[in-house]
């Protein structure tokens, strides 16, 4: 977006809402930016119109400064709320662009407390190898869903054993199936491949401990491969 540093969030705005026309979700990489502690607080618009000065003065390049990068998420918040659309946040491991620590969904624990007056359902990408901390965010915030997209292509036989893991904390209306497929089309097959075969795996041995029945391990599964994703997204 190109404008006055005293306009600049206001553009954003606008540029924002009109990218989203039409869209099931937005989506944040503030991760590979600036990090996951986002503030509960929003910047002032002080502060956003001297980081969009400086920004002016720095020539422009790559969006990286905190103030912006955090009005910018606070933004797609609010234009999410108008249009009733969950917002993504890319969290966990990802390309080298990323500091993996500052990646950990736990570090928005603020931001989340912050945002559940708006109403926007918060969705959690990725998050491995802190599939935990998203599972706890998701079963502690009602708004906050989480998927382990990505993760299982990588994770190879141990994707069941991953899949309990974020199976212990969130709640089973609230994890979502992903491939994250990117580049080969091939990918989408594996990951779809990986996915149906540790959560079958999984299941097959709740069912033969006894810790769910067939009817269980059904519903779960169509809610986990579909039925969460229909919901939340309205599709």
């Amino acid at each position: 977006v190109t404008a006055p540093p005293g306009d600049w969030a206001r553009a954003v705005r606008e540029a924002l809402a009109d990218a989203a026309a039409g869209a099931v979700a937005l989506k944040s990489v503030v991760a590979y930016r600036a990090g996951l502690a986002v503030p509960a607080r929003r910047p002032s618009p002080a502060e956003v119109t001297a980081a969009a000065a400086a920004r002016q003065r720095a020539g422009g390049g790559r969006l990286t400064d905190p103030v912006l990068l955090h009005e910018l998420l606070h933004t797609a918040l609010e234009v999410c709320a108008g249009l009733r659309l969950p917002l993504q946040l890319h969290t966990g491991f990802g390309d080298p662009d990323v500091t993996l620590h500052r990646a950990d969904p736990s570090l928005l624990a603020d931001f989340v407390r912050a945002a559940e007056p708006s109403g926007v359902p918060l969705v959690l990408l990725h998050g491995y190898p802190y599939h935990r901390q998203a599972a706890w965010l998701a079963q502690a915030f009602p708004l906050v869903y989480t998927d382990l997209g990505l993760t299982t292509s990588y994770v190879g036989p141990r994707a069941a054993a991953v899949l309990g893991e974020m199976l212990e904390l969130a709640p089973f209306g609230k994890l979502l199936f992903s491939t994250d497929g990117y580049g080969l089309p091939e990918l989408h097959l594996v990951g779809a491949a990986q996915f149906r075969h540790g959560l079958g795996t999984l299941l097959g041995g709740w069912r033969a401990d006894g810790a769910c029945t067939a009817a269980d391990a059904d519903r779960l599964a169509r809610l986990v491969a579909a039925d969460n994703a229909r919901r939340l997204y309205a599709i």
